[in-house]
């Protein structure tokens, strides 16, 4: 009798993931592409443009072109958003602004999380991946790029909100009356925190997956090394820079001695 071999668990869960599924609660199938949801996110197109698991030329392939796929996807909407809080800023819409900085600073977060899921990519399982990535590099990141972009906009009308106002950025931590303005330049410096966050997060894969040396280069034949100055790089370096200018003009005078008796002010003298 001739010898049928049997086919795996696995293989057959896997022929069973091409689709379509029944959907008993909806009694509907799932998968075809003719659902409104599949019609409105577009799930044919989206799940059809990662390397199919039988070409990745290892299984965490997938994983590893889903979360670079994802990152465009919210440096995306980091680039949209920018915009739309360039055009806030320009119409004085403060309240709308503020809410627009959460959402991006939330965002930028996402961004350094996710990179947590590549962290999960062993040494040698990434060297056979990146035989398959040319000379791609994350300088080529459109994402990337649109962001850096839309920063110098957003630096831009925020120095045109501040002319209308009458106000230097240098005085706006120690003029009364700027609350609302103070206010939306610490959300401002959020959103770049965190996004900084995302680059050192960035450097920390890269140090675990091919080592950070003048030795070591990227695929696009720069060292690794220059990622550290990269990761410092502020969107927004004139909201860095007025810290410096203000601990340039500090002064002891005015405050109180460790352990010394204090008034019923309640506060220092600035």
């Amino acid at each position: 009798m001739e010898n049928i071999p049997e086919v795996s668990h696995a293989e057959l869960l896997r022929r069973q993931l091409q689709g379509p599924w029944h959907n008993a609660m909806l009694d509907k199938w799932v998968g075809r592409g003719e659902l409104d949801y599949e019609k409105y996110v577009r799930t044919q197109q989206l799940l059809a443009l990662q390397t199919p698991p039988e070409q990745c030329v290892t299984p965490d392939e997938l994983m590893f072109q889903v979360v670079h796929q994802s990152q465009e996807l919210w440096l995306k909407l980091l680039a949209h958003e920018s915009v739309e809080c360039v055009a806030e800023l320009d119409q004085d819409q403060l309240w709308e602004v503020s809410a627009r900085l959460e959402r991006m600073n939330r965002v930028a977060r996402t961004l350094a999380s996710q990179l947590g899921v590549l962290e999960t990519l062993t040494p040698d399982a990434y060297q056979i991946i990146r035989r398959a990535l040319g000379n791609g590099s994350g300088q080529e990141s459109p994402g990337y790029n649109a962001v850096g972009l839309t920063a110098q906009g957003l630096e831009e009308a925020l120095a045109r909100l501040l002319w209308r106002r009458g106000v230097e950025l240098a005085t706006l931590y120690t003029r009364p009356g700027l609350a609302d303005l103070k206010r939306m330049c610490e959300q401002l410096l959020d959103y770049d925190e965190s996004f900084q966050l995302w680059l050192y997060t960035h450097f920390q894969l890269v140090r675990r997956t091919i080592g950070v040396d003048s030795t070591v280069k990227a695929l696009d034949g720069l060292p690794t090394r220059v990622l550290t100055g990269r990761m410092m790089k502020p969107l927004f370096p004139a909201l860095w820079r007025v810290r410096v200018e203000m601990t340039a003009t500090w002064r002891r005078e005015g405050g109180h001695a460790p352990g010394a008796p204090r008034g019923s002010t309640g506060s220092d003298v600035p």
